[in-house]
């Protein structure tokens, strides 16, 4: 039986997150386990998720943090750890506050770097 789709394909800042996120080099959006999924042949985001034993978080962004970044951003009351992949390192970012949108764009610059072949990243580069 497949996952429920569990967000809505009108959501505002999903639209927004998609115009970033789709416009890096080769991304593509997939959805999986009921909801949008973001890869560059990996998964370098996910739109929606929920707190490790805890709440759903449906307008959120998980995505890999660069590693020299992680502990200050997870020190930050917008971020959590994500159920299932917080494990591996992942974070979430609540976008239900009026996010600070440059600030999105560099986290998903950033999980992109981590998952990349090299030759998307020289592209992303213009190299």
């Amino acid at each position: 039986m497949p996952h429920p789709i569990m967000f809505s394909d009108d959501d505002p800042t999903l639209a927004r997150v998609r115009r970033i996120a789709l416009a890096l080099p080769e991304a593509t959006e997939v959805i999986a386990h009921g909801r949008p999924t973001f890869r560059c042949g990996k998964i370098f985001a996910y739109y929606g998720g929920s707190v490790k034993g805890g709440d759903m978080m449906d307008t959120s962004l998980l995505f890999k943090p660069d590693p020299t970044e992680a502990h200050a951003l997870s020190d930050d009351a917008r971020f959590f750890v994500p159920a299932y992949v917080g494990a591996y390192g992942w974070l979430g970012l609540d976008l239900s506050r009026a996010p600070d949108w440059d600030e999105v764009a560099e986290l998903l610059d950033a999980s992109f770097r981590l998952v990349a072949p090299p030759k998307l990243i020289r592209r992303l580069d213009g190299l």
